[in-house]
């Protein structure tokens, strides 16, 4: 499933993932209500080869961990838990699997731009839709919670993008 030259690049993301959310993008809050959720990039990296128990695992594991550092009730572990259903079915729906290996990562340099926008765009949109519902769902509070949703995603979406610059060269990630 995950080759030996991929760990310790997982490892380095997951630390960098989990340490850039708490310490980071926590404390961003862009004009009382945007708040990028940079931490799923861990998910949406994971190799395509992922089985679904694990990614589910991994999904649920990430979201709770996001969950003690900021005293939130489940709410990211049931977000994230939710992507990580997705995820499969997303990729096989989008992508050629023929071409690619069970330990290829799903990056920008390897996929394409197009690919994988709209492949974050989806996973970040399922997300955060979950996680602000949970949040804060109240009948008042509707077009406030859906600016937040698409404020947020806009940013998560941009700080991931923003990762992709470092991650996009494919013959760093295939060694």
């Amino acid at each position: 499933m995950i080759n030996s030259p991929n760990i310790p690049k997982l490892v380095v993301l997951f630390a960098v993932a989990v340490l850039g959310q708490v310490l980071v993008f926590n404390n961003l809050h862009l004009f009382g209500f945007v708040n990028p959720y940079f931490y799923i990039v861990f998910i949406l990296t994971l190799p395509f080869g992922t089985g679904r128990l694990p990614l589910m695992l991994w999904s649920f594991g990430l979201g709770l961990l996001i969950d003690l550092f900021c005293s939130t009730p489940g709410m990211n572990a049931a977000a994230c838990t939710l992507i990580g259903f997705v995820r499969p079915y997303l990729i096989e729906a989008t992508a050629s699997t023929d071409d690619l290996q069970h330990d290829d990562l799903p990056t920008m340099g390897l996929m394409g731009p197009e690919w994988y926008l709209r492949y974050m765009l989806v996973l970040v949109l399922a997300h955060h839709l979950l996680l602000f519902v949970v949040e804060q769902f109240d009948a008042f509070h509707f077009w406030p919670m859906l600016l937040r949703i698409l404020t947020s995603s806009l940013a998560t979406m941009l700080t991931i993008l923003l990762a992709q610059l470092f991650l996009n060269s494919p013959k760093s990630w295939r060694d």
